[in-house]
């Protein structure tokens, strides 16, 4: 899957040399102190400056592996041969496996950014609490990526749950285990007998401000499937077929020959989505809210078209469940711009429409 291919291509580089995670190296002037002072005082990270990028290769010179930084920013000016400056700190052994982050003066094809390796890219003027958001979100996926213990990422401020509706979630939640407990258990049992692998399928997805969980539903496919989404993802996606120019962020296979008959009973019903009610109480997601992704699909949805979908509420249901869900015409625009506005006008009202829409939508047409 090319999502995955870039994920890959990205942060491989990153998997052994980070260990001073929290610690920035800013180079560039413009835009220097609207950047760094927010990320210092209001995000808690160690910033290093650094007029230009001849100042920053003497000052990594005199130092070793465990005192280069673990995420550089690079400030776009008029002199700069973009080209070859990201492609000269991609191969300096000290700055091979930082987390790249470019500020560019002018817009440019997120092809040329992939080509260079870098992790991401924002156009002037620029958001410190954005940027922070999606660094944090960078640096937990190198952990979950690597495995490596050394690394500890800054903590960002996340969304702050409103206490109605946490209480709410909670309420509900419990409730719904209580009265669900019986059908949850016939569920688990066919499941079981479906075939190999565990009756609850259980995967990393980011939420809300980019926290990393771990999200539950029953397993609807056989035990071998991650490792045919990539021939699959190509050419069933319901969001458009994925090519080496345009990547597509979401993957929704039609007609998905990877599901169970069991399943597809499950999916069409929207009753593997049930363990999710573990996620609410635990806190890592509510009833409503922007959809989890998974880690490559998150990783995807870069910069600032994208990255407001992960300042609202992670949750079981949304706005594009209940508008779009099953729908083969739906594109990645669509569902990105119904999870943005929910991110910017989320609010009790809309939840409660939401809720109320939600059942008739778990009824849904196609095989997906």
């Amino acid at each position: 899957m090319q999502s995955d291919l870039s994920l890959r291509q990205n942060l491989k580089y990153t998997k052994s040399s980070i260990v001073n995670t929290n610690e920035l190296a800013y180079i560039g002037k413009k835009y220097v102190t609207d950047v760094t002072l927010p990320l210092q005082e209001r995000h808690g990270f160690l910033v290093d400056k650094f007029e230009s990028v001849e100042e920053f290769h003497a000052f990594l010179k005199g130092s070793s592996i465990l005192e280069s930084p673990g995420v550089i920013l690079l400030e776009e000016d008029d002199s700069m041969d973009v080209r070859s400056v990201l492609s000269e700190l991609r191969t300096n052994p000290l700055t091979g496996g930082a987390i790249i982050i470019f500020l560019a003066s002018k817009p440019r094809n997120t092809d040329f950014y992939r080509e260079l390796k870098v992790n991401d890219s924002y156009n002037a003027p620029y958001d410190p609490g954005m940027i922070a958001e999606r660094i944090n979100f960078l640096l937990r996926l190198k952990i979950a990526l690597s495995n490596n213990t050394r690394v500890t990422a800054t903590a960002v401020p996340q969304y702050k749950m409103a206490f109605g509706k946490r209480l709410l979630d909670i309420l509900v939640a419990a409730s719904g285990l209580i009265i669900l407990s019986p059908l949850m258990l016939i569920i688990a049992l066919l499941v079981k007998l479906s075939g190999k692998g565990p009756v609850i399928y259980k995967s990393k997805r980011a939420g809300t401000g980019y926290k990393i969980f771990d999200f539950y539903k029953f397993r609807t496919m056989y035990a071998d499937a991650d490792q045919k989404l990539k021939n699959l993802s190509s050419t069933n996606n319901q969001y458009g077929n994925a090519s080496d120019k345009a990547p597509q962020a979401f993957v929704k296979i039609l007609n998905d020959p990877r599901i169970t008959p069991i399943g597809a009973f499950l999916r069409k019903t929207s009753l593997d989505e049930l363990p999710q009610l573990f996620n609410v109480l635990k806190g890592d997601m509510s009833l409503v809210g922007n959809r989890p992704l998974p880690l490559y699909e998150a990783e995807m949805l870069t910069s600032d078209q994208f990255a407001m979908r992960f300042l609202g509420p992670a949750g079981i249901t949304g706005l594009w469940q209940i508008s779009k869900r099953g729908k083969a015409e739906m594109s990645s625009e669509e569902r990105i711009a119904l999870d943005n506005h929910y991110a910017q006008y989320t609010s009790f009202w809309m939840d409660f429409k939401i809720v109320l829409k939600t059942i008739p939508a778990m009824l849904q047409k196609e095989k997906v």
